[in-house]
């Protein structure tokens, strides 16, 4: 919950009260805890709420958060922002929302500058909700100017309305109390109900070098201004965080590159530096990786086939069935409304180790028939998927019935595993139906590539077996 930065304590906590009663009355949430202040600030308070198990609410989170935002936007001077609380979190700055964006630079003034402009910018974005800040700039202080000639000419020093203010606010103790059992602080400060305004300073009186008392406003005066809150680092620079949550419906990945779109159009000086924390930055990091980790698997991949194989050209008919197994998971995703997170980033690379065993189960069933029994490679090829297409199929239906609950599980944290169950069906589906028609064409045309470059290859039947003695005669 954020209120407004000149929000007192005791005010926010009314209006804590208010979102709690309208949140734990949802039909959807089981328990509800709420606190105000803490290291957050005064005009901040936070809740965590637990909801009643899926069987029972029968809704989404998604559509829990959505009716409660919708329930609470009517308070006024106070926002709720809602996110859903996951057990595993990556990292990432204390935020109203599940995503972070933090801005650093060595000059706070240009923090102040740009933060808010940026945040007005991520505001438009169509993919993102509940962008917020953390920058707390506007809140409320008063200086007291004292007037060192007329406190002079009054006989009041300035260790004299120092020690003043000092017993009226300082909650400074002077004695302790007694008791068989206890002892209690004596702490002397003024009446609570000459607290709550900076014109309680008026009631204030200052004992002046003559033994009389003056009041306080005969040669001082207050003056309100605003100040920051508090000043966020991040290292040892002064950082803003923006922080924002998805719409629904909406990936990860494209509202990253709506954001970076974003920062650069808004023309930000180089000394303002942006990056991702948390979640987001986990995703880029995947995303800038993922190439890297691809091409290794199949480098490995290739590598150890070549040997197994001892061929250059086999191991590249083998890898020819990955594409169709990526252009299935995409379709998959797409068709099944999934987000391309890091779980389906992990079922892309699990498919390589899934999808090429049919191209091994025929190839080496097809190099076996043509080094043991010197067959033609489209011979060779041909037998070998006249007599392997029954273990293809049941390897392939094996792995995709053992990723159907990944992909239809509709209990609990059943959100998490859905990329990874559609992923591996979609590239299992389309890869079979192409492989076992694409696999024999490559491996021919291959062959032919390899008599190509190593020279015409000859096919030597082999030597019929001698007659045996019985027959001799």
């Amino acid at each position: 919950i954020q209120a407004d930065q000149d929000l007192s304590f005791k005010a926010m906590e009314q209006k804590m009260r208010v979102f709690s009663d309208i949140v734990s009355k949802d039909p959807a949430v089981d328990t509800l805890t709420a606190f105000a202040g803490g290291g957050f600030g005064g005009s901040n308070a936070h809740m965590f709420g637990q909801l009643k198990p899926l069987s029972e609410r029968k809704i989404s989170i998604d559509e829990v958060i959505a009716r409660i935002r919708k329930a609470t936007s009517k308070v006024p001077g106070a926002a709720l922002y809602l996110q859903a609380s996951q057990d595993l979190s990556v990292g990432g700055r204390g935020s109203a929302a599940q995503y972070q964006y933090t801005l650093q630079a060595d000059n706070l003034e240009d923090l102040k500058h740009w933060a808010p402009i940026l945040q007005r910018r991520l505001a438009t974005i169509p993919e993102l909700r509940d962008v917020n800040s953390d920058q707390q700039m506007h809140g409320l202080q008063s200086s007291l100017v004292i007037d060192r000639d007329t406190a002079s000419r009054l006989g009041v020093s300035v260790q004299a309305i120092d020690n003043t203010l000092n017993d009226a606010f300082g909650q400074r103790q002077v004695s302790n109390i007694y008791k068989g059992l206890n002892q209690y602080h004596v702490v002397l400060e003024v009446m609570p109900s000459a607290q709550e305004s900076p014109e309680a300073l008026k009631s204030i009186y200052v004992p002046t070098s003559h033994g009389k008392l003056v009041p306080l406003s005969a040669f001082a005066q207050y003056q309100p201004s605003s100040t920051a809150l508090s000043v966020n680092h991040q290292g040892i620079f002064p950082a803003i965080t923006l922080s924002f949550n998805l719409a629904p419906g909406a990936s990860l990945g494209p509202a990253v590159q709506h954001i970076l779109d974003a920062t650069r159009q808004s023309g930000m000086p180089p000394t303002v530096h942006a990056t991702f924390q948390g979640t987001a930055q986990a995703y880029q990091e995947s995303r800038a990786s993922q190439t890297f980790l691809i091409i290794t698997a199949l480098v490995a991949v290739y590598i150890v086939l070549g040997i197994l194989y001892e061929s250059f050209i086999h191991p590249i008919t083998i890898l020819s069935t990955i594409p169709s197994a990526g252009i299935g998971a995409i379709l998959a995703i797409k068709v099944a409304h999934t987000d391309l997170n890091m779980i389906a980033l992990i079922g892309i690379i699990l498919l390589i180790g899934i999808v090429k065993k049919n191209a091994i189960l025929m190839i080496d069933f097809a190099v076996q028939l043509e080094r043991e029994e010197s067959l033609s490679p489209l011979e060779a090829i041909y037998r070998a998927c006249l007599l392997r297409f029954r273990p293809i199929l049941m390897t392939t239906m094996a792995a995709l019935f053992g990723a159907l609950p990944l992909a239809l599980g509709s209990g609990v944290g059943s959100e998490l595993r859905r990329p990874l169950g559609v992923t591996i069906i979609g590239g299992l589906i389309v890869s079979q139906m192409l492989t076992l028609f694409t696999t024999p064409i490559v491996y021919i045309y291959m062959d032919r590539f390899q008599s190509l470059i190593l020279g015409k290859r000859v096919h030597v039947p082999l030597p019929a077996p001698a007659p045996s003695a019985a027959h001799s005669d």
